[in-house]
């Protein structure tokens, strides 16, 4: 379980992390987003769309307890998160449109994400406390607005802010690493593989389901990439952040036994697609025009 101490940290790197998505943008990438929104459409549909229908799926397959249930499909509703836009700068995708689609989907999550979690989990008969999800994203949302001021402002202060932040991402996967996983290691030890399962493949087959489906519109291979990693790249910290401060501490050990594991295993998951997508950006590919995205 994750102490007070490991809330009051997790609280603030949660805050940073989302100082630095707000630092990343300005209003003009709203508007540039919005005179080609195809692309922020396909995003959404990819987050919202394929990965909790894919969390569903894999819950009713392999007949996960309750506790593991809950946690899974916070998971998969969860928007994109700084580390995909990390992950689409290194396999040369389109880095714009990895942070637009990271922000538009976090912003959309507050509508979107409970009414998700009531669809699916209504039909699993789960019982999530939603107002407390609303509540936790709406707060959330502040720093990202404090990010775009602070990037306005002053525009140094803002792109260290952004590096900070994409950087904290990736401490937050070390100190789970480092902290969560040794204390929790009995715990580990007795989960079912089924959950291992569904916290490795959730992000394998939101990655595929999200290539395939920009392939099937013919976008531009930047773009194919892009939506690939934004589909199946999970905001982990936020979907923990929201376990902990939902769920009282006798279930959020087993509620957040997913998001822990899927935290650890998409690292290396997106590290080996990256490695292949990297392999297949040909000169051939920088030809084409990329008002495909």
């Amino acid at each position: 379980m994750v102490g007070p101490f490991e809330q009051a940290l997790l609280a603030a790197m949660i805050f940073v992390i989302m100082l630095g998505m707000g630092a990343s943008l300005t209003p003009r990438d709203f508007y540039l987003a919005l005179r080609r929104p195809h692309g922020l459409g396909i995003g959404v549909v990819s987050q919202y769309g394929f990965m909790p229908l894919i969390g569903f799926a894999m819950t009713l397959a392999l007949g996960l307890p309750e506790p593991i249930a809950i946690g899974l499909l916070i998971v998969s509703c969860m928007p994109g998160g700084t580390t995909s836009n990390i992950f689409t700068y290194f396999s040369k995708g389109n880095l714009a449109l990895s942070v637009l689609m990271t922000v538009t989907s976090t912003v959309f999550g507050v509508i979107l994400i409970p009414l998700v979690l009531l669809l699916y989990a209504s039909a699993l008969d789960l019982q999530i406390p939603r107002e407390n999800i609303i509540a936790t994203l709406v707060i959330l949302l502040i720093p990202v607005a404090i990010g775009m001021t602070l990037r306005k402002v002053n525009a140094n202060a803002g792109a260290v802010t952004e590096f900070f932040g994409s950087a904290l991402a990736l401490f937050f996967i070390a100190f789970i690493a480092l902290s969560w996983v040794p204390r929790n290691w009995q715990f580990l030890m007795t989960t079912a593989p089924a959950t291992y399962f569904a916290a490795i493949m959730l992000g394998v087959f939101g990655i595929t389901v999200g290539y395939l489906f920009a392939r099937s519109l013919r976008l531009h291979p930047r773009g194919v990439r892009t939506i690939a990693l934004e589909t199946g790249i999970q905001n982990a910290p936020l979907a923990i952040a929201i376990i902990v401060l939902t769920f009282p501490g006798e279930e959020q050990q087993s509620i957040m036994a997913v998001g822990a594991l899927y935290s650890l295993f998409i690292v290396m998951t997106s590290t080996l697609v990256t490695l292949l997508f990297r392999r297949a950006n040909t000169a051939a590919e920088q030809k084409i025009p990329d008002s495909l995205l």
